[in-house]
C-alpha cells in the first residue's frame, strides 16, 4: 500500500490564496489527503476549491480525505452545513483548543 499524498495547507485558504492553492489539489499524482489544521481563515471560495478536489477526485473513481480540520474549518463548514458533502469525520488537529476551551 502506497503512503497517502497529502497536501497540508497552512494560513489562509480564501479567495486570494485559491487559484494558487488549485494547481497543487489537482496535481498529478492526485491528492488523497488535505491537511487542514494549519487553516487559519476559511471562506467561500476556499470551501469552493474543497469542493471541487472532492467532485474531481470522485470523478475519477478515487477519493480525498480531509483531516485535522482547524476550528476555523469547523466554523465555516457549521455555518454552511457543508460537512456531509465531504463525508469526512471531522476532527480536529489535536494542537487546536476545542471551541469550549475558548476564553
Amino acid at each position: 500500500m502506497s503512503a497517502a499524498n497529502v497536501l497540508k495547507i497552512d494560513g489562509e485558504l480564501t479567495i486570494f490564496r485559491a487559484m494558487e492553492l488549485k494547481p497543487a489539489l489537482l496535481a498529478t499524482p492526485p491528492v488523497t489527503e488535505i491537511d487542514l489544521s494549519g487553516v487559519t481563515d476559511l471562506d467561500t471560495a476556499g470551501v469552493q476549491l474543497l469542493m471541487l478536489a472532492k467532485k474531481t477526485a470522485l470523478a475519477q473513481g478515487r477519493d480525498v480525505r480531509l483531516v485535522g480540520h482547524s476550528q476555523a474549518v469547523m466554523d465555516v463548514f457549521e455555518l454552511l452545513n457543508v460537512a456531509a458533502y465531504f463525508g469526512d469525520h471531522l476532527v480536529m488537529d489535536s494542537r487546536t483548543p476545542a471551541a469550549g476551551a475558548r476564553s
